[in-house]
């Protein structure tokens, strides 16, 4: 087998301006010698590197009707590792996200035991797999899965610190347990008895949130303290009840089931707002789902205040009455919202109040989401049906158009998480030319590690197929969603890190399969 060979995509379209370019990748940076260069779901591009390896030739690709883009990040996921990985683990939520067209993601601290840099009690559920791998806290063992499993996942990742210990809302968290893991602290060495080298900035601390809960009223002023000290935001499950199922309304009155009124989100926005107003810091609302809520934040905005906030999909895709049909698949929290919070959603989408989209991706067995609706886990997954699905409502519905939904679903998400911008204009303009370049070749440039993209197929029609997902989940509801728009491949380190490139679209022209 000769060396290993280049990919080259011809007929690429920049997201922002239009422009038709190629790129050119080099091999995966841990592919070894004849392996695919990547996570291949079609298996193609495994097929054409084989090939390409025995002739000596490199791969070429027809990438007509296809969007280079910035890499898609997503600021609100869930993988249930350490703890549930029944439900999910880090190799199969890295490779949803990886599916979905994601670069980087943001997990959430509500892992067993929690994210909140203490260690782990033993008994505790998932502390055992903290220890046996040799580390003291489930922050030292996500940092360090990749080393540990000893393969290279297909995505970014960084950490959401708890706000409170053990995620109880009694205590605010110890700083002093996990600002050594702050993006920028350089925390180096080994961690634990397991003698896994750190590298700086591996995996790091960019935020702190007690997601799945609002972050309790009593520590609230003590961790805006410490999220001060930190420079991080505080990311809010921005909604509390004590009792409820659903959204309060015709539907919850319906299926005779205690409703959850929108004030329950309102009330902790209006706090969260207050709470930057007082402190000047960095409050990021998560799930933004009612109409009042947009309002609160529009006010604040205007005030200029240090606020941000998301909605994910479903919020943007389906209402309350979508539970009559879907049933504990349309079960989350906040719950959907009635018809007209939907449409407020768009409509804030429409005008800048949400500032990103984010899925929220939250997995949960089978068995669970077959339990009655008051008794089912909230929550549904979305890494791999989310662009589809909001190309399909926002795009294809006329509210918004392909460059925004990439604003949304990339450049807002990264400049929350400290992701660098991938300005692709600026990386084809050749100053000593004084010209652009039509071929943006990444092979050996010196910020090659730096460079993450998402390749898209903004106008491919598909369904959508929760039996084809890699997440270990299958909690959507939406199994059967015809959509339009589709990831086909991530760009990682300026190599490909996931292909759904299918066979036709390679050209067999003497130099590719």
């Amino acid at each position: 087998m000769g060396a290993s060979p280049s990919i080259f995509l011809h007929g690429l379209t920049v997201w922002d301006t239009g422009e038709r370019i190629d790129l050119a990748l080099g091999p995966h940076r841990t592919a070894p010698t004849g392996s695919a260069p990547c996570l291949d779901e079609s298996g193609a591009l495994g097929k054409a590197w084989m090939h390409a390896l025995d002739a000596g030739e490199d791969i070429h690709v027809d990438c007509s009707g296809l969007t280079l883009a910035p890499g898609l990040c997503d600021p609100h996921v869930h993988f249930r590792d350490p703890g549930q990985t029944q439900k999910e683990s880090m190799l199969s939520g890295c490779a949803a996200a990886a599916s979905g067209g994601y670069t980087n993601v943001l997990i959430m601290p509500n892992t067993l035991p929690a994210l909140d840099g203490a260690a782990v009690k033993p008994g505790d559920q998932g502390a055992q797999e903290v220890t046996d791998a040799g580390f003291e806290t489930s922050i030292d063992y996500l940092r360090h899965y990749e080393e540990v499993i000893g393969e290279t996942l297909p995505v970014r990742y960084c950490l959401c610190v708890a706000a409170s210990t053990g995620r109880e809302g009694l205590q605010a968290s110890d700083i002093g347990a996990w600002k050594r893991f702050l993006r920028g602290q350089g925390a180096s060495g080994t961690s634990g008895t397991s003698g896994v080298a750190e590298g700086p900035d591996s995996h790091p601390v960019i935020a702190i949130s007690d997601d799945g809960a609002a972050i309790a009223d009593g520590i609230l002023s003590e961790v805006a303290e410490h999220a001060l000290l930190a420079g991080i935001p505080i990311v809010d499950h921005c909604e509390h009840h004590e009792s409820g199922v659903i959204n309060e309304g015709e539907i919850s009155r319906r299926l005779n089931v205690p409703g959850i009124p929108s004030s329950t989100e309102l009330t902790i926005v209006d706090r969260d707002i207050e709470l930057a107003r007082r402190t000047g810091q960095h409050v990021h609302l998560q799930h933004v789902s009612t109409a009042a809520a947009f309002e609160a934040i529009r006010r604040a905005k205007r005030e200029g205040l240090p606020v941000t906030c998301e909605t994910a999909p479903h919020y943007l895709a389906l209402c309350d009455e979508d539970v009559l049909e879907h049933g504990t698949l349309a079960k989350m929290n906040p719950p959907l919202r009635s018809a007209a919070d939907r449409q407020a959603t768009i409509e804030a989408v429409c005008d800048g109040t949400v500032d990103m989209i984010a899925t929220d991706h939250a997995p949960h067995t089978i068995a669970e989401k077959q339990l009655p609706l008051s008794e089912a886990p909230n929550g549904i997954i979305g890494l791999e049906s989310a662009y589809g699905v909001c190309h399909s409502v926002l795009v294809d519905g006329g509210f918004i158009d392909d460059r925004r939904l990439i604003e949304l679903m990339a450049v807002a998400p990264a400049g929350l998480m400290g992701v660098p911008f991938v300005d692709i204009t600026a990386m084809l303009s050749d100053p000593s030319l004084g010209k652009q370049l039509r071929l943006l070749d990444l092979r050996g440039r010196d910020d090659a590690d730096a460079i993450d993209m998402s390749i898209l197929a903004p106008d491919e029609e598909w369904t959508i197929d929760p039996g084809n997902f890699h997440s270990k989940a299958r909690n959507t509801p939406f199994g059967s969603w015809k959509v339009t728009g589709r990831p086909i491949a991530t760009v990682i380190s300026s190599s490909l890190a996931f292909s759904r490139i299918p066979q036709g679209m390679l050209i067999d022209d003497g130099q590719g399969a």
